[in-house]
């Protein structure tokens, strides 16, 4: 089922997930949820609290997005960055969260993430180029954070416009999305 994806400024966006504890039919079937919505969007990565669940959960497939790492579709409950790479590079970023707004963010180039799958399996993955930044962006959902809050003081201040507009609803998305004043 494709879900709506929740749009700047909601509650749900700015607030910490819950850790996921266990598996259940209700999780899987938010998982793939997630990857049908992210993929109607034409999305990369989908966090949970985009689709107004605000659980440690998201989906990412980066398949045919650069050569080298492809790992297929990535399902990381509960992630956490372990490690960051001292060398970084600016990256034109968007998010289905955010549309019509894109902009250059400074990440680290690589990362070490612990995560479990969705049969609740331990993993460590190191990742590097397109992977990271995904990782990096999804994580920062998870904690509340929105991309556009990596941005230097007078990027942050000249994005001011565009997010207003966000908020009142003037974009153009080819996906389902929802406001906090769609109540």
């Amino acid at each position: 089922m494709i879900l709506p994806v929740y749009t700047y400024n909601h509650a749900v966006l700015k607030q910490r997930t819950e850790q996921i504890n266990d598996m259940s039919d209700a999780v899987g079937d938010l998982i793939r949820d997630m990857f049908e919505t992210m993929y109607r969007a034409n999305g990369i990565g989908l966090a949970a609290n985009q689709v107004g669940r605000g659980l440690s959960l998201t989906v990412i497939d980066v398949a045919d997005r650069e050569e080298g790492q492809d790992p297929g579709q990535l399902v990381l409950i509960n992630p956490v960055i372990e490690a960051f790479s001292d060398d970084e590079e600016e990256f034109e970023e968007g998010c289905l969260s955010l549309p019509d707004f894109r902009d250059t963010v400074v990440r680290p180039t690589a990362i070490q993430v612990r995560y479990l799958d969705a049969d609740m399996k331990e993993h460590v993955i190191e990742a590097d180029g397109i992977l990271a930044r995904v990782m990096q962006h999804e994580i920062d959902h998870l904690n509340g954070i929105y991309f556009f809050e990596r941005l230097s003081p007078i990027r942050r201040t000249l994005a001011n416009g565009k997010l207003k507009k966000i908020a009142r609803g003037q974009y153009d998305a080819e996906y389902e999305t929802y406001r906090e004043c769609d109540k």
